[in-house]
């Protein structure tokens, strides 16, 4: 009786694992293929939406330098570190974190004078040094900007404003167009008698980003006055796309 019994309970492990291998086998691996022809059979919208909105900056970034001649390089060059080096005083006097000012050029360059039939004549040397200063306190832009050129800058070559953390803002685009994707969804399937399934995908494409407004920048002609300022707000965007599987 007892070898009945393990002869039945090996029969039945048998017929499971035969039971198994012909589930495995009849059932196709997944292949990418397959999945795209599936996908095509179905009846899906893929569109695109954005989303904006407005912040005010807090901060802005001025580029600022010293052009400086000389009959000779080395004087160009002395002239423009000392202008240079009273201009960076200034920004600091005004607030400016030592690591908020950063280098970003320094040229010398010889000058010709040009006459016709003649070879071209070495009258000096042209030495400039820009540096980009970030100003994190928007009220102390104007002061900042007037304290250097009264220092010896004497190029204001750009302003532009923008968020110490766009995170809240940008997170605020994402919802605005997911909202716009969502409901382009539903238009499309409507009108065409169908209704919003499932969402298979959504991908965050490479949008517009942070887009700066253009500021006005007054700058000051008398002694007494201050360099105005205009920030504006900044534009956050955030662009999406979307895959819908639609039923009717």
């Amino acid at each position: 009786m007892k070898r009945f019994l393990r002869a039945g309970a090996l029969g039945l492990a048998l017929a499971g694992a035969a039971m198994s291998q012909a589930r495995a086998e009849a059932t196709p691996p997944f292949s990418p293929q397959a999945a795209a022809e599936a996908a095509f059979r179905a009846t899906t919208l893929n569109l695109a939406a954005y989303g904006e909105v407005q912040a005010a900056p807090d901060m802005a970034v001025i580029s600022l330098g010293v052009t400086t001649q000389a009959r000779t390089a080395g004087q160009a060059l002395s002239d423009n570190a000392a202008r240079m080096g009273q201009a960076m005083a200034a920004l600091k006097a005004a607030g400016i974190a030592a690591k908020d000012i950063r280098t970003t050029g320094l040229n010398l360059n010889p000058q010709y004078a040009y006459e016709q039939g003649q070879a071209p004549r070495l009258t000096g040397y042209q030495a400039t040094n820009q540096v980009t200063v970030t100003v994190r306190d928007l009220a102390r832009l104007g002061a900042a900007v007037d304290a250097t050129v009264s220092a010896g800058a004497n190029q204001v070559n750009g302003i532009s404003f923008g968020l110490t953390d766009a995170t809240a803002a940008e997170n605020a685009a994402r919802e605005s167009a997911v909202r716009a994707l969502q409901a382009k969804a539903d238009l499309y399937a409507r009108a065409t008698g169908y209704r919003v399934s499932r969402l298979v995908s959504l991908s965050e494409g490479a949008g517009d980003g942070t887009r700066p407004p253009v500021p006005m920048v007054a700058m000051a002609r008398m002694q007494k006055a201050e360099t105005v300022t205009a920030p504006g707000e900044l534009t956050v965007r955030i662009d999406v796309t979307g895959l819908y599987e639609l039923s009717r």
